[in-house]
């Protein structure tokens, strides 16, 4: 939807396929925290105005380790920039209001999508509209961000691409709760019997996650047990206390890294989940997707304005760079924060080190916040 929109501003026609009706991908509940870049392309292309209105910028987050917090102040450590807890979601209802609004194509409950001849100048997606008629569309150029689970990728031959993969052994159980935040910055919270996460959706709202098996189903994770599990890794001799109300939402997270080589195959160009994935401990999944999109808009435009294919042929070149980087410093955060099964006291005490040095040296601070925030966008 992103790259549509970006694309429409130049001029630029293309079509959306959707497996889903609007009104399931609008109320599908999702995670949002928007980094500076992100906050400032939406604002850029003209779909930021309700982010601005409802969304809540953070200047700070807190890391919290042996019962005491410690807040980082993002904004003072990286010049200026922050971050803003606005939900995926609501990004979603923007560009989809955006592009209806405009009259573009955006094609909702399509099914059995296939890609053709993307080796040649004219590809081709098959597809059956929401009515059931078989259609076909020629394009220049395919655009795939259809996810991890999408036809997209698979569509590259397997002896041409290479996939590196890590799985994590835990997940995060995650909670949705009527209660009015405890916190007004994120809660980053290490603790012998896990890890424990605290945001806000609202005033209303708030996000909670703690560690958990990644086998476990949400049943197996009563409110009583939930209440008990997240008290009891956010205690401490500072007083603070985690507000409690009705959990309306609960559901488990596995937990993984993920990143194909390359991000692109003849005529078609792979962009967020479809091409890499992160744990949700670095809060980069969204954004990633963001910074692909506006990379290949910024390629598409140049060839069609000024028959520069450049930039196009570098797309994952381009966009690989910030996505190891973003690899890199998920699984530094994801380990830095969790407890591991197989851990020994050893490691133990090597977390707690590196949470000692991250808040305790500016330089650490500083490389966590200027990752956290997301670094600037470069012009390649």
């Amino acid at each position: 939807m992103l790259l549509a929109h970006l694309l429409q501003l130049r001029g630029i026609e293309s079509v959306v396929l959707e497996t889903r009706s609007r009104e399931e991908i609008e109320a599908t509940l999702r995670a949002g925290v928007l980094e500076q870049g992100t906050v400032d392309l939406l604002n850029e292309s003209g779909v930021g105005e309700r982010m601005r209105r409802e969304g809540m910028p953070h200047e700070g987050v807190i890391l919290r380790f042996g019962g005491q917090s410690h807040r980082l102040h993002l904004s003072e450590l990286t010049g200026g920039r922050s971050i803003m807890v606005y939900a995926q979601h609501e990004v979603i209802r923007d560009l989809v209001k955006a592009r209806l609004d405009r009259g573009a194509p955006l094609l909702f409950g399509v099914k059995d999508v296939s890609l053709l001849d993307l080796d040649t100048r004219l590809p081709k997606i098959r597809f059956h509209d929401a009515g059931g008629a078989t259609c076909e569309l020629a394009c220049d150029y395919v655009a795939g961000c259809d996810g991890f689970h999408g036809v997209s990728r698979p569509s590259i031959p397997s002896r041409l691409r290479q996939d590196f993969t890590r799985i994590y052994p835990f997940g995060w159980l995650g909670v949705l709760v009527e209660a009015p935040p405890a916190t007004e910055e994120l809660i980053y919270a290490y603790h012998e019997r896990g890890f424990a996460l605290v945001s806000t959706r609202s005033p209303q709202i708030q996000r909670l996650y703690a560690q958990c098996n990644p086998q476990d189903q949400a049943s197996a994770w009563p409110d009583a047990r939930i209440w008990e599990e997240l008290h009891a890794r956010l205690a401490g001799g500072d007083g603070f206390k985690l507000t409690e109300g009705r959990i309306f939402q609960k559901g488990v997270i596995a937990m993984r890294s993920f990143v194909v080589e390359p991000m692109q195959h003849g005529r078609l160009f792979l962009a967020g989940d479809a091409a890499h994935i992160v744990p949700p401990t670095g809060a980069k999944g969204l954004n990633l997707a963001a910074a692909d999109v506006r990379t290949l808009a910024r390629a598409l435009a140049a060839f069609y304005a000024e028959g520069r294919s450049d930039l196009l042929e570098r797309y994952s070149e381009t966009a690989l760079r910030r996505v190891w980087r973003a690899e890199h410093f998920s699984w530094w955060m994801t380990s830095m924060l969790h407890r591991f099964h197989d851990e020994s006291p050893f490691h133990h005490r090597l977390q707690l080190s590196q949470l000692q040095y991250v808040t305790g040296s500016r330089a650490a601070a500083t490389m966590l916040a200027e990752n956290y925030v997301g670094l600037p966008f470069g012009d390649n």
